[in-house]
């Protein structure tokens, strides 16, 4: 963003005032059929911490459908790792390009007392729908940043709508009648993130050619940094590869 001096002639005194040139607009991104697709599998090597049992004696209800009331910080399927979220950190498109954000709302689910999915992506003022399956209540607690703060009690069998106005990554949110309830909510003006699943395996669909820089996030192993560059039509692997986080 420039920055210029604009004098300012207030009652015979000259005054330099500082003024801020607008950001160039972004361009409504068009498809033109012929975009990247980015592909993978996220992998666990070595030992990481075992999951330890959480106390929910202080609400029974939530230790019905055979809750084992264990902790969700790491989840593999043997050496496949799950809730890993992969995104796009920069590029010469998220600079230039707009991308039309989805009517259709990201759903959070409550069940069992557990958020699912622990990890998940949104797009700025695109709709979040909080839904509470259990038959007790709970309260949504997202405690971003940059965007508002707010908290919200859901009775059993009910959902809730928010959105975030600013991109922020890795919002936590809890609740605080259960305090073992989380999720992380990363908001983007982009739509080029996933999330693994119980595989390892994620997909970024629908890419413009162009180099970018790509990141792999982890609650508990940390972060994977990588630069790759997407011809049109190209379907690109990129696999990661964490390391554990016990001995």
């Amino acid at each position: 963003m420039l920055t210029r001096i604009i004098p300012v002639v207030l009652a015979g005194l000259v005054l330099l005032l500082p003024h801020q040139e607008a950001s160039p607009t972004k361009t409504p991104y068009k498809s033109t059929g012929n975009e990247a697709t980015l592909v993978g599998t996220v992998t666990v090597k070595g030992q990481t911490s075992k999951p330890l049992r959480i106390d929910m004696s202080a609400d029974p209800i939530c230790l019905t459908n055979g809750n084992l009331a264990l902790t969700e910080f790491v989840i593999r399927n043997g050496d496949k790792l799950e809730n890993v979220f992969i995104y796009f950190k920069s590029g010469e498109a998220l600079r230039l390009l707009s991308f039309e954000t989805p009517t259709a709302p990201v759903v959070l689910h409550r069940q069992n007392c557990r958020f699912s999915p622990r990890v998940l992506g949104v797009r700025v003022n695109q709709p979040l729908n909080i839904e509470n399956n259990d038959l007790t209540y709970h309260n949504t607690h997202p405690m971003p940043k940059l965007n508002r703060e707010w908290n919200k009690s859901q009775p059993p069998n009910s959902s809730l709508m928010e959105k975030f106005e600013r991109a922020e990554f890795a919002i936590p949110i809890r609740c605080n009648q259960h305090p073992w309830e989380k999720a992380y909510a990363a908001v983007f003006d982009h739509p080029f993130f996933a999330t693994s699943d119980g595989f390892g395996r994620y997909q970024i669909g629908s890419i413009p050619a162009g180099r970018y820089q790509v990141i792999a996030w982890h609650e508990k192993l940390g972060e994977q940094e990588t630069e790759i560059t997407l011809v049109p039509g190209e379907v690109r692997n990129l696999d990661f590869v964490f390391a554990g986080d016990a001995k």
